[in-house]
């Protein structure tokens, strides 16, 4: 990874702190809530709800490690009481850990996503397969981009890891929405909907929050700007999607249990 730049306030050095703090909180936390949920559920949905609770202890694994690097990267002081200045330690920030938690996590998340939704095995093992070497390809893509300042090579790895990217998306929302359709339920069809609607949405973050670099700005405040950006993304697409996934897998279990599916 680049230096990081010189010359962070302490508001620009606390707002980067405090949120991967918070991806660490959400991670956790939602890994524990994944797991004690096990038994609630069929076990045609345990795989999908373990799965979840692996990404989640992935990313948390993660997010301590880049949270760790942030800390060592800085020394914070106050002298007489005067405001808190912020000083490079000249130990190097490994934001490369970020890219490694993706590599394992995005095609995890789509294929919990697949198996919750319980579709005929054949179509499962494939789509499984598609979106998953899909995903891993676009977070491939964007890593030589992330570690460039040139802009213009930055700008051509965005545009590649964007073809994988759309496919996913156009996969999400237009090639699972038949499969969405037929739901056991009306619930348990919002809740698909919801989850497919909700990747697609934390997923567009990513590509702007990338942006950050390559429309020019520069310096602490695009630092922060993007650590901040993409640890709210990671939350949304990993802790909140994984509620939605965890809400379906209850609510068609529900159903199952009812009578009204084949377990």
């Amino acid at each position: 990874m680049a230096p990081l730049p010189d010359g962070f306030s302490y508001a620009e050095w606390n707002a980067t702190y405090n949120g991967l703090s918070f991806g660490i909180a959400a991670m956790g936390s939602a890994t524990i809530f994944f797991w004690l949920q096990l038994p609630n559920v069929t076990k045609n949905y345990r795989t999908a709800l373990t799965i979840t609770g692996i990404v989640t202890l992935i990313a948390t694994y993660h997010y301590i490690r880049i949270f760790n690097s942030w800390s060592e990267a800085f020394t914070v002081s106050s002298k007489d009481g005067g405001d808190y200045t912020v000083q490079l330690t000249g130990a190097p920030f490994n934001d490369g850990y970020r890219y490694v938690d993706w590599l394992l996590t995005v095609p995890l998340l789509l294929i919990e996503l697949i198996l919750v939704m319980k579709l005929p095995q054949a179509e499962t093992v494939s789509l499984s397969w598609k979106l998953g070497l899909a995903s891993a390809l676009m977070v491939a893509l964007g890593y030589p981009g992330e570690i460039q300042e040139d802009l213009s090579v930055r700008w051509f790895w965005w545009c590649l890891s964007m073809i994988p990217f759309c496919y996913v998306v156009f996969t999400l929302t237009v090639g699972l929405a038949e499969a969405t359709s037929k739901q056991p339920s009306p619930a348990a069809a919002s809740l698909a909907s919801a989850a497919r609607y909700l990747t697609v949405l934390s997923w567009c973050t990513y590509p702007f929050v990338y942006m950050v670099k390559s429309v020019g700005l520069a310096g602490p405040a695009a630092t922060m700007y993007e650590q901040v950006g993409y640890s709210l993304a990671d939350v949304l697409a990993k802790a909140v999607f994984g509620v939605l996934i965890w809400a379906l897998a209850m609510e068609k279990s529900a159903v199952e249990e009812s009578g009204k599916l084949p377990a």
